[in-house]
């Protein structure tokens, strides 16, 4: 088995309920158990004006190559409305693969650790909730100290309504 974080958003159509059904969908995929999720967070979309994200994280154990858990992300994505016409354009469900074991890797379809992770708070705000020792493998850094050098004034735990 190997241990993944991802990071999950949404910010279209009913947010909270688009990130619970992936979240069961994950945990009833073969090949994958999910350990741990983390509460949701209200952030501020990066990019074209847009509607606020809930963004979370999960850490998962799985019995695949990260290339097949990204493909497996990306169906998953594609189940819950997903369209990609705009980059960082609003979207039904985002599913990021952001650490796989401390494995780096660096190809045209998948990058390891995720590229953008250590400068996002709404990456790093949820997964320090949730898996705080984890080390990024290219810094070496814990996510609990790397969640301390990002301006997370815009990351609010999510109470539901």
């Amino acid at each position: 088995m190997n241990t993944s974080a991802i990071a999950l958003g949404s910010n279209l159509g009913d947010r909270s309920s688009i990130l619970t059904a992936a979240v069961e969908t994950l945990a009833q995929t073969p090949g994958i158990i999910l350990e741990v999720t983390s509460s949701w967070y209200q952030t501020k979309a990066v990019g074209p004006p847009q509607p606020d994200y809930l963004n979370g994280a999960a850490i998962l154990q799985v019995e695949m190559t990260p290339q097949a858990l990204l493909a497996t992300l990306l169906a998953i994505e594609t189940k819950f409305g997903r369209i990609r016409t705009q980059r960082w354009g609003a979207r039904s469900l985002d599913l990021d693969l952001l650490l796989y074991d401390d494995l780096i890797l660096d190809t045209p379809e998948l990058q390891i650790p995720h590229p953008r992770m250590c400068d996002r708070a709404f990456v790093l705000v949820p997964l320090a909730e949730i898996a705080p020792n984890l080390i990024d493998p290219v810094s070496q850094r814990e996510i609990k100290e790397l969640v301390k050098q990002v301006d997370s004034s815009d990351v609010h735990l999510w109470m539901g309504n």
